[in-house]
């Protein structure tokens, strides 16, 4: 499909190569398929996804011709980009295909203005299960819009969603010290959160694979000159998540107790992140985009930062506090490289950009809890477990 033709149908979606509604897209053109605002189009990998999602909606709000560029292989994400595809007809179309698939990558890629990559396994579990699967989605999914963008689209910004377990373990339990509900480090001189020169120390094959692809995405910057900027992000919650339980653990506690089902913790609930809500980090997205001459070519923590801690425990009692609802819990054993402590140091990017997070854990709680009271987030399926995964 030329550019100015009809986007996709809601919910239909064009396989790469393949026909829709009796149409043949055409990925040998510069133009994105669906897209009828005559301006260069953003392509957002993983544009389906939860982060995703919200920064596709932001730019098409904001005039931006986006390109959702998804396999759709996670659970529920065909409901968000129904959702971009009714909201935004005549600004947003989508190509339905996998990283790995380089022909389409290099097509979709061609005539970007820029390139915000979010397709990835994103959990320790499923790595821990099939390694290879990880390490091709991850590592060489990664370098394949690498090399795209270098051939196709090299004056485009590159995006690329890395995560806080490229940092490993960090701390053990026994430098760890209880503090009400949750852990804070021992020793009283430890950073209130970790910058960017804390040592990587990958700790399972999900670090692994996205440690390798945040390399070479600094790298492609240093060797080919591509403008890139990883974000190793802590954890992100709001709209459009549907938490599992393998990513996305705010959003599961709330969707598991409102559902009235025990929630699993591995470890002892002490455990602490910090967390960043939705719109915030489309923030730093779209600001690293606007200052890209400042940050090309550099990594940032990007999470709630100190002011923005929450234990497991302690989420679990905001969630009481909140909706009224006490969780069952139940607890299982620690899980290879879990940290029992992280928080983000967010200064640099702060520095960088101007940017600082905006909405407080309680607030962004109390949004999150509103979206699913609407019916906008319908809970998940029963489990048995309601187990999760604290990666980015």
């Amino acid at each position: 499909m030329n550019q100015g033709q009809a986007p996709a149908a809601e919910g239909k979606l064009p396989q790469a190569g393949g026909k829709t509604n009796g149409k043949v897209f055409d990925f040998s053109s510069t133009s994105a398929p669906g897209v009828q605002t005559g301006r260069s189009p953003v392509l957002v990998t993983g544009g389906a996804g939860f982060l995703g999602c919200n920064l596709v909606d932001r730019l098409a709000a904001a005039g931006e011709s986006v390109i959702v560029y998804d396999n759709l292989s996670r659970g529920r994400v065909e409901e968000n980009l129904a959702w971009l595809l009714k909201r935004h007809p005549r600004a947003v179309s989508a190509i339905r295909a996998d990283v790995l698939d380089r022909d389409a990558l290099s097509n979709a890629v061609k005539g970007a203005k820029a390139v915000i990559h979010l397709a990835a396994q994103v959990a320790v579990t499923t790595s821990l299960a099939d390694p290879i699967a990880d390490f091709e989605a991850n590592a060489r999914g990664t370098l394949n819009v690498l090399e795209a963008v270098r051939r196709h689209a090299a004056e485009a910004p590159v995006l690329f969603a890395s995560t806080n377990k490229v940092y490993g373990k960090l701390i053990d339990l026994d430098r760890m010290a209880l503090k009400g509900e949750r852990y804070v480090p021992a020793d009283p001189g430890f950073p209130a959160g970790l910058d960017e020169t804390t040592p990587l120390a990958f700790h399972s094959p999900y670090g692994c694979s996205k440690g390798v692809a945040d390399q070479y995405v600094l790298d492609y910057a240093r060797v080919f000159g591509l403008k890139t900027v990883v974000f190793r992000m802590s954890c992100l919650y709001g709209p459009h998540q549907f938490g599992t339980e393998d990513q996305g653990w705010v959003a599961h506690f709330l969707i598991t107790a409102r559902n009235g089902h025990p929630i699993t913790i591995y470890g002892d609930g002490y455990q602490v992140r910090d967390v960043l809500y939705v719109d915030d980090a489309v923030d730093a997205y779209l600001a690293a985009i606007q200052n890209i001459d400042a940050v090309s070519g550099r990594v940032f923590n990007l999470g709630g930062g100190p002011a923005n801690t929450v234990s497991l425990r302690e989420l679990l009692a905001l969630i009481a506090r909140e909706t009224g609802i006490e969780a069952r819990v139940e607890f299982a054993t620690w899980r290879p490289g879990d940290q029992p402590w992280y928080v983000s140091d967010t200064a640099a990017l702060e520095r960088a950009c101007g940017w600082k997070p905006r909405v407080a854990v309680r607030e962004g709680l109390a949004r999150l809890d509103s979206w699913l009271e609407s019916g906008r987030g319908e809970a998940e399926p029963a489990r048995q477990s309601a187990a999760r995964e604290l990666s980015a």
